[in-house]
């Protein structure tokens, strides 16, 4: 986890006392089940619960010392429950092993790391939704390849983000519930020594769903899932990101970053406004991804259990969430004070000569009976002209002056008519926004 990219309510659920708190109220929750059914006194619950309402500091330096000497951090953390707790916590981890505790804990955290995503999610969303209504009807140029095609909308590109990210909202609230899963079974899976109605107790109390098999290990490909998740998520970010890069670049320069009071764009050359934020974006989208295939390679593991998932997890399941955590929160200040020139859209719109309407002409001449080749030949041969001219030319005239176009000089100016393009822009919006 790098500090410039995190924000505290993420990195709050990932702090070694966060974990250590969620051990202890799976422990606890545990032995309160086991005293329910007999197999340890109510007293030992009592004295868990008890210790725990004086609201104790972990003693986290403590714990990685004794840590240090046992090799085995969740045996440390009950030798340290024990020295504060007394003789009643002998009874606690009766029947559970280690994974008990740590795919559980991480259940817990990612579930609370899901939640804060989704929450940045829907502020994007309603950013995105608010400058889609501004520019409903803002008329830009739409590009393939990088290359002129046909008017769409600056809000078109808004709404087509908002379903995007809607999608995404979707998906991860799918993977929150696919990854909330509690496992108390003990060695191997089975049971053997541990009642299963101590992991449905548990699972209730923490708000987790019970695994149905568990092997010790709850299988990854739930966490590969969750974290294949945060990789569309974060390519959703980055395609974003770029639309507004292009959007900035001096030639373009149809929108850009806001660019505050005092703020430099470079060390050498005073008059730059670079889009640094959405650089930003692209590149901390790529770590996320990044995270995804050792999730999908953590799912092959020895017969019922081994531990070569555990040192991947302890890297990707902070610095995933809080990176993208992070990133959906500067992407929605982005995009929230975006500045935007409509001007310079319709400019660029209207640099070709009138290409952009080429299509309707094309179709409108194989109406009038011109076959689909000629038609396309003789649009592309004044197109062409056009294109040679860097739109000094005008696609418009140079058909009015062809003397094999049949069209009038009436039939061909409604066919550049801009608000042609835009007629079903409600119609979209209608589907996306309701």
């Amino acid at each position: 986890m790098v500090p410039r990219y995190a924000r505290p309510a993420m990195t709050a659920i990932w702090t070694p006392e966060a974990r250590f708190r969620i051990w202890f109220e799976i422990e606890a929750h545990a032995t309160d089940a086991l005293a329910e059914l007999g197999v340890v006194p109510k007293s030992a619950a009592k004295a868990l619960w008890d210790w725990w309402a004086t609201n104790p500091a972990i003693d986290v330096p403590a714990i990685d010392a004794i840590e240090a000497v046992t090799k085995h951090d969740v045996i440390a953390f009950l030798t340290w429950v024990a020295e504060q707790v007394g003789d009643e916590a002998r009874f606690m981890h009766q029947g559970m092993t280690s994974s008990d505790v740590l795919d559980t804990c991480l259940a817990v955290q990612l579930a609370q790391a899901s939640d804060v995503l989704i929450a940045d999610i829907d502020a994007l969303l309603a950013v995105l939704k608010r400058r889609a209504i501004e520019h409903r009807l803002t008329p830009t140029i739409g590009r393939s390849h990088g290359i002129h095609a046909e008017p769409v909308t600056f809000g078109l590109k808004m709404a087509q983000a908002h379903a995007e990210f809607a999608r995404n909202r979707e998906r991860l609230v799918t993977a929150r519930a696919d990854i909330a899963t509690c496992a108390i079974s003990g060695a191997v899976g089975t049971f053997a020594n541990i009642d299963p109605r101590v992991e449905e107790h548990v699972a209730a109390k923490i708000g987790l769903s019970v695994e149905p098999v568990s092997t010790q290990v709850i299988p990854r490909d739930r966490h590969a899932m969750f974290f294949a998740t945060l990789g569309v998520v974060a390519s959703s970010i980055e395609r974003l990101a770029t639309e507004v890069r292009h959007l900035q670049r001096t030639e373009v320069l149809e929108a850009e970053e806001y660019f505050s009071p005092g703020q430099k764009g470079s060390s050498a050359m005073p008059h730059k406004r670079n889009p640094v934020l959405t650089e930003n974006l692209t590149g901390l989208a790529r770590m996320v991804r990044g995270y995804v295939t050792p999730a999908l390679e953590n799912v092959t593991l020895w017969h019922e259990r081994d531990i070569s998932h555990s040192s991947v997890e302890r890297y990707i399941g902070p610095d995933a969430t809080i990176t993208l955590d992070f990133a959906l929160a500067r992407l929605t200040g982005v995009m929230d004070k975006l500045v935007v020139y409509p001007e310079r859209m319709l400019k660029n719109l209207n640099k070709m000569g009138g290409l952009v309407h080429s299509q309707r002409v094309l179709l409108a001449l194989t109406q009038a009976g011109v076959s689909r080749e000629d038609s396309y030949r003789l649009v592309q041969r004044n197109a062409m002209k056009v294109w040679d001219s860097d739109g000094a030319l005008s696609l418009l005239e140079l058909l009015k002056a062809d003397p094999e176009v049949t069209l009038s000089d009436a039939e061909l100016e409604d066919k550049f008519d801009l608000g042609y393009h835009l007629r079903h822009v409600d119609t979209i919006f209608a589907r996306v926004f309701g």
